[in-house]
């Protein structure tokens, strides 16, 4: 008798705590909220942009790329590829162009995320950062821009164990970068069922070079955008604390290292 009893309290518990948690991830992924429409003036529809456009970095000069189609769990699916396209936010047409990809590289698996773009101050070349996740992994493509041909040049892949689940790249140098892992875990089950419920602050902030690569900041519930200042000091992470403002956090960067504050 008492054996039961005491099933029947621990499966209580355990139900009790399972629906405190769906109750919180329903709270925190704002599940209830109703959606208001807000058409803004002025806005256009860019055309062959249909299919998971995820992120844009834009030049000084108005030159935007932007990264399509996106394959990622719990997003409607696709078959077409992954993309990077450029657009002159200068010219009045509005008018995306598709960057040729190089032959040897595999546009099958190419599922590009987080983009951003550094350009050489010694010659001018632009270098184009991409998060990939071939088979739902996280690498990083690096590439440079030729503007005459709109083409791309694939330099190298970049894998690493701190990048287990890359969203976004901010690019500081030719091979350097800060990247945000938005889940602790890198499997698919884990990613999206066991860390919702949990709902911990286990993301983080990862800076890369070929000499050093270390996590500089963690602590998030869910580290997603990341930019760097005009002025090249200081590193902005973004959360995306589900049920409240998106926080940001600043990362004051001082050579290769960055002290973080909200």
């Amino acid at each position: 008798m008492g054996k039961v009893v005491f099933i029947s309290l621990l499966i209580a518990a355990l139900a009790a705590l399972l629906g405190e948690r769906v109750v919180n991830l329903r709270r925190r992924s704002l599940a209830s909220r109703e959606l208001v429409q807000n058409h803004l003036p002025n806005c256009a529809v860019l055309k062959n942009l249909d299919y998971g456009s995820e992120d844009i970095t834009i030049l000084g000069d108005g030159l935007a790329f932007i990264s399509t189609g996106l394959k990622y769990p719990g997003m409607p699916a696709s078959d077409v590829t992954g993309k990077i396209f450029s657009l002159d936010l200068q010219d009045s047409r509005m008018k995306p162009v598709e960057l040729r990809m190089p032959r040897n590289f595999d546009l099958d698996s190419f599922n590009p995320h987080g983009i951003s773009v550094y350009t050489d101050p010694t010659d001018d070349t632009i270098y184009l950062f991409v998060v990939s996740h071939p088979e739902h992994k996280s690498q990083v493509e690096v590439f440079i821009f030729l503007e005459d041909d709109h083409s791309l040049v694939h330099l190298k892949t970049i894998k690493h164990e701190l990048l287990n689940s890359v969203n976004d790249i901010v690019a500081v140098g030719i091979e350097s970068f800060y990247a945000t892992n938005d889940h602790y875990y890198s499997n698919e089950i884990l990613k999206s069922l066991v860390e919702p419920l949990l709902g911990q602050p286990w993301s983080n902030v990862v800076y890369y070079s070929p000499t050093d690569v270390k996590v500089v900041s963690e602590g998030y519930y869910l580290a997603n955008g990341i930019n760097i200042s005009p002025d090249n000091r200081s590193v902005r992470p973004q959360c995306a604390c589900f049920g409240s403002k998106r926080r940001q956090y600043i990362g004051h960067c001082e050579g290769r290292g960055c002290r973080f504050t909200l």
